[in-house]
């Protein structure tokens, strides 16, 4: 019986894989900008953490919007239908870049509004300048969104991985250059760390394009094209897939970024340890976030082919095996919880002392919650993917709207600003939010899948 779930973790690690390294490559940016920002004290790692919280929001719209171009492409791949897959890739594209120039103009608009949120004044003064050029790379970034998930509906999910490694390459050599003025160059400090992300990020989409260009398979689809050819209906397609998607993500991030602006109130090492326990749970969702877009290419596969019982075995096999990896990094943080923190902070400076003490306290705490929503979060994921492969949108993300806000945030905000848990109580309402979001989902899934096969 378990056999026919666990006979396909093989290939699905397999496609996995480079999904989960690209995406790991993306957190890794803030990783690296985190530790190296780190270590010039508390206020520049909080500054960091307050300027990246308007792009959470910003990326969170242009990701999960772009999301909608891999079951079409997905699907057509089953169907062996070119004209329909080169439709969802063209329209993709256009409506990722337009809404990207829209995300940037979105955030430089919203700035100001980091001088009325109560958080610290140094942290705000630092975050200012450090958001002008972080906000400008939203545009490649979402641009390479919308290529990385045409890529990843052929099955062909090495290459955004290749591009987002040679991205990482450029932004940590970068970030050494100017944050800290070596080679010659000034020492930029937080700015500097913007300068290589804005950098890695423009490589990183020419770079997709340019391998795309040349492979046999998908050649075909981004060469030739008549950009501003569009049509109606593919455009109201992609809009009714994305916009719900986006908003689904849009839920989530929010949730997290509130939980940034709620630690900016309690102070600015409550913040940093914030940032850090965000930073590594980041890297642990990833993963999951991986076994995602193998249950949205698969799921989408299997339904342009009509075998719904197939759907369901493969889904839940991709259940299975997430939810394992998700047991595991839950361990690992419980047992490092205390260690993992002071990668980010310089002990060995005397002044930074009393603040780095006390933020890797509050961040073990918060390592504790993230290890025991390790479960919750994979499961809430990854049956969004097998939803979104199904192209079910809407009532998915009025789940993710009543998990978050109506149950998570609430509980965030009482028990951090009215019952005086702190940061813990943040985390508390984290937790809470993503197992209702992860419990509902999934059941949405089993119900639709069960359906399939009936109907």
């Amino acid at each position: 019986m378990l056999q026919q779930y666990t006979k396909e973790f093989r290939y699905n690690f397999k496609l996995a894989s480079p999904v989960i390294l690209g995406m790991l490559g993306h957190t890794l940016v803030a990783l690296v900008d985190n530790i190296m920002v780190g270590q010039l004290g508390t206020a520049e790692l909080a500054a960091v953490s307050l300027g990246n919280s308007f792009m959470f929001i910003a990326m969170s719209l242009g990701i999960g919007f772009s999301t909608a171009i891999t079951p079409l492409v997905a699907e057509a791949d089953g169907e062996n239908n070119f004209d329909a897959g080169k439709s969802a890739y063209k329209h993709g594209l256009f409506l990722c870049t337009a809404l990207g120039i829209a995300l940037v103009l979105m955030v430089f608009l919203a700035k100001p509004l980091m001088y009325h949120m109560s958080q610290p004044p140094e942290v705000v003064d630092l975050a200012m300048p450090y958001l002008n050029l972080v906000a400008i790379s939203l545009l490649p970034l979402i641009v390479f969104q919308a290529l990385k998930q045409f890529s990843d509906g052929l099955s062909m999910t090495k290459y955004p991985m290749y591009a987002t490694i040679l991205a990482n390459v450029v932004n940590i050599i970068l970030n050494y250059v100017f944050i800290f003025g070596k080679l010659g160059m000034p020492q930029l400090g937080v700015v500097g760390a913007a300068v290589g992300t804005l950098a890695s990020r423009g490589i990183m989409v020419a770079y997709l394009w340019y391998l795309l260009s040349q492979h046999h398979k998908s050649r075909p689809f981004v060469l030739g094209v008549k950009i501003f050819q569009l049509s109606k209906h593919m455009l109201n397609k992609i809009m009714g897939l994305g916009f719900p998607s986006a908003l689904q993500m849009f839920f989530e991030v929010a949730i997290f970024t509130a939980a940034i602006w709620l630690s900016g109130i309690l102070g600015k090492n409550p913040q940093a340890a914030n940032q850090i326990a965000l930073n590594l749970s980041s890297m642990t969702f990833m993963v999951a976030m991986g076994f995602s877009v193998v249950a949205m290419i698969r799921v989408g596969n299997q339904k342009g082919l009509q075998r719904f019982r197939e759907l369901r075995r493969i889904a839940y096999s991709i259940f299975l095996l997430s939810l394992i990896l998700a047991a595991v990094f839950a361990l690992l943080f419980l047992v490092f919880n205390e260690t993992l923190p002071k990668l980010y902070l310089d002990f060995d400076n005397e002044a930074l002392f009393v603040d780095n003490f006390q933020v890797v306290t509050i961040a073990a705490k918060l390592l504790i919650i993230a290890a025991v929503f390790q479960i919750s979060d994979t499961l809430q994921v990854v049956a969004l993917g097998a939803l979104r492969g199904m192209q079910d949108v809407k009532i998915p993300t009025l789940i993710t709207f009543i998990a978050y806000w109506l149950i998570g945030f609430p509980i965030s905000y009482y028990l951090s600003m009215v019952a005086d848990y702190g940061s813990s109580g943040i985390w508390i309402g984290l937790l809470a939010g993503l197992t209702a979001s992860g419990l509902m989902l999934f059941i949405r899934f089993n119900y639709l899948s069960k359906k399939l096969i009936k109907d």
